[in-house]
């Protein structure tokens, strides 16, 4: 099964650390980060796609992305 993830949050070190923690699980990059700016809590956001391949697993959609 293929799964995919878009990894969101304030553009600070712990938004780093939750993208470098998945790399860490085999996760692989799968495009662009992105960021917008929140006027309303003045702050930078960030967002990551990230992509993984686990075999022999059939993907149902109660799947729960963070486990993997």
């Amino acid at each position: 099964m293929k799964l995919y993830r878009f990894i969101t949050g304030p553009d600070d070190s712990a938004f780093c650390h939750r993208v470098t923690a998945a790399l860490n699980k085999g996760w692989r990059l799968a495009g662009p980060a992105s960021l917008t700016f929140d006027p309303v809590q003045g702050r930078v956001i960030c967002g990551q796609p990230v992509e993984k391949e686990v075999d022999g697993v059939d993907y149902t959609p109660d799947v729960k992305l963070s486990d993997w």
